[in-house]
């Protein structure tokens, strides 16, 4: 780690410590890697998670060729566990393999334990939930594929979801595996051009969404988003409209009332057998760094990826509930509210409402209420609560509790402790995680470990069974970049069954984007530290990451370091993003960096440049929307693209107020 920072680390205490050591000792009392992981008793010299790990990475045929007979069902055996050559993007697994997901995810759980809870409907207003069985959710899901058909939809189509969180979206999305179609699910709080952006590049001929949603106590009229989009959409032939509230909205020869025309349907629908490497959806990015891509994530692969993840990483057991607050619009709500969970026959919450409605406890009254125990939930909104006090997290009983997540971006180390101590009572692990929407599902993090291993907080630390990361040189391509206490480009060194498999129709992009920047490895775009003792720390986006005497400086570390002198640790912090370099040799740029720590907020931070860097633009999901700070610095701000996709659009205007004030007085810019 950097010398400048070494001064402002804050190490674990010792109580601390202690915490963790009690925590890890209950949970490893019943611990035996074969009654966890059934499939190591085949591994030979395989006794503990070190070497379960080792043999994952260094026996990747053997290990995931067991893991996947062992936990999916197939319609037809695969014969090639994987056949992936990083130069040519080609990525295959499980091939001459067979099956169907949605009989992974209902059928087989339907045929053991058809009125175990599959979903629980979180609705806006508090007390409201819905619960729905693994029975029910089959039933919807036929009903909702036969319907598809009926309306032409056939295997390899792709259709266009436009739904907030609700039983309706999931069995949609099971419905288009169930019949070999590709869903596209959009975010359904992007504007109607982002929509129809999706659309066109999906070739949807049909779209399903809902008359409203409602979020926050606010009423959206979503419907009339889609109208707005399907305008500029010649491929869309339909609409499916459900009702999600009892307001009428207008409905034209396109549009198709769908539960009305859903309970003229069967309740069987014949599942489809896909090839492992057929599509089963595309997922488009926000675009935080440009035009948004959609990649595609394909059929056994992502399952089987998902669901292992989902047991290990949160020491998910039968009869748990699951607590993921994402929206289903993301990569994490596919995985981690969808796909995994229920391919593990788990139960898990469809939140439709945001962490503040109607007060600050929102969450911790859910979580006391459905018997929540395992919540995963982003570190924005973790900050956010922060900021309430441990009032609104203690009026609530949280004993169900058994791990914490965080995901979406690395997580401080001030939000985490508080995480810890007082959403926690200190008894559950925190397990940050790091992935991205191309990873398919978690590739970095505390869990899966030996029993008592330590978790330190603010680092996604250990790679996820075969997963082989590597830090490389960001100038030259050297060494095999597995040194310890070092930082660098992150990167994978081999493939693994969840990660994307291209760009809708821009292979070329994918390979240029992902495996050209370093031949023979996997670039993810962020940087990395990995300490003396092998665990990772997210450092942040490598755009948005200073060096310093040779050593990466990013928004994760910068955070941390300034997290008593926030309005400060902003300040860093656009410096980075917007690259407005000080023209200052890098030793005296680092002692202006600790003196800015160090001095009052009022001796250093202008009010215009103050009201920049709160209002900095983020995405409902918590990234910073660097393309649009880029846009603002070059002061191309008729170029600054679709915002439909941020939390608050007006922050945008802000950002551009603050700047040309700033821009317009030298001393204080």
């Amino acid at each position: 780690m950097c010398s400048l920072w070494r001064g402002f680390s804050l190490p674990l205490t010792t109580s601390l410590n202690r915490r963790f050591l009690k925590c890890c000792r209950q949970l490893s009392r019943s611990y035996n890697i074969e009654s966890c992981i059934p499939e190591a008793v085949a591994f030979q010299g395989v006794s503990d998670h070190s070497g379960l790990y080792k043999f994952s990475v260094n026996e990747s045929d053997r290990f995931w060729g067991a893991v996947a007979r062992q936990r999916l069902s197939w319609i037809s055996p695969f014969h090639t566990v994987q056949n992936c050559d990083f130069s040519q993007g080609k990525i295959k697994w499980f091939e001459g393999g067979k099956l169907n997901v949605s009989v992974n995810c209902l059928d087989r759980h339907v045929h053991t334990s058809p009125e175990r809870v599959a979903l629980i409907w979180e609705r806006d207003e508090p007390g409201t939930e819905v619960k729905i069985t693994y029975r029910q959710l089959l039933e919807l899901t036929c009903r909702l594929g036969n319907l598809l058909k009926r309306q032409g939809v056939r295997r390899g189509d792709c259709v266009t979801i436009y739904m907030p969180p609700c039983p309706l979206a999931v069995a949609s999305m099971l419905a288009c595996a169930r019949i070999g179609a590709a869903h596209n699910v959009v975010f359904a709080g992007f504007s109607s051009e982002a929509l129809a952006d999706r659309i066109r590049d999906a070739q949807s001929s049909t779209v399903i969404t809902v008359n409203q949603g409602v979020r926050g106590g606010k009423v959206v009229d979503l419907k009339r988003t889609v109208d707005q989009a399907v305008q500029n959409c010649p491929s869309v032939q339909q609409v499916l409209v459900a009702m999600r509230t009892e307001n009428t909205v207008a409905m034209t020869d396109r549009d198709v009332p769908l539960e009305e025309e859903m309970m003229k349907e069967d309740v069987v629908c014949e599942p489809v057998a896909m090839d492992s490497e057929d599509v089963l959806f595309l997922l488009y990015t926000s675009g935080s760094t440009g035009k948004p891509k959609g990649l595609v994530h394909t059929q056994a692969g992502y399952l089987l990826y998902t669901a292992l993840t989902h047991r290990y990483v949160f020491n998910y057991h039968d009869r748990d509930v699951f607590g993921c607050v994402a929206d289903i619009g993301w990569i994490t709500g596919h995985s981690y509210i969808v796909y995994g969970p229920l391919c593990n026959g788990g139960t898990t919450v469809l939140f439709e409402s945001t962490p503040v409605y109607p007060n600050p406890g929102r969450y911790w009254e859910m979580v006391e209420r459905l018997g929540i125990n395992q919540f995963y939930g982003a570190p924005t909104a973790i900050r956010l609560l922060l900021k309430y006090g441990d009032e609104w997290v203690q009026n609530y009983n949280r004993s169900s509790l058994k791990t914490l997540g965080s995901v979406g971006e690395p997580i401080n180390t001030e939000a985490w402790e508080w995480y810890h101590r007082v959403v926690g009572d200190g008894r559950c692990p925190v397990v940050d995680t790091w992935w991205q929407t191309e990873t398919g599902g978690i590739c970095i993090a505390p869990r899966p470990s030996d029993p008592e291993a330590e978790i330190v907080p603010g680092m996604a630390m250990r790679p996820f069974y075969g997963i082989k990361p590597a830090l490389l040189d960001t100038e030259v391509v050297t060494g095999d970049g597995v040194s310890n206490d070092s930082t660098g480009a992150l990167c994978i060194s081999q493939a693994w069954p969840g990660m994307a498999r291209t760009i809708h129709n821009h292979h070329q992009r994918f390979t240029e984007t992902y495996f050209q920047p370093y031949p023979g490895y996997f670039f993810t775009g962020d940087g990395a530290y990995r300490s003396k003792e092998g665990y990772y720390q997210i450092v942040g986006r490598l755009d948005d990451v200073i060096n310093v005497s040779g050593h990466r400086l990013g928004t994760a570390e910068l955070e941390d370091v300034v997290v008593c002198t926030i309005i400060i640790m902003f300040s860093v912090y656009v410096f980075v993003v917007l690259k407005k370099a000080v023209m200052v040799q890098e030793d005296v740029l680092a002692q202006q960096l600790r003196e800015m720590v160090s001095r009052s907020i009022a001796k250093y931070a202008c009010p215009d440049f103050i009201q920049v860097v709160r209002c900095l633009p983020k995405t409902r999901s918590g990234k910073i929307m660097r393309r649009v700070l880029r846009k603002v610095v070059e002061r191309n701000t008729d170029e600054l693209g679709d915002l439909s996709t941020l939390d608050d659009p007006d922050s945008v205007h802000e950002v551009i107020r603050g700047h040309q004030r700033l821009r317009g007085d030298g001393k204080q810019q």
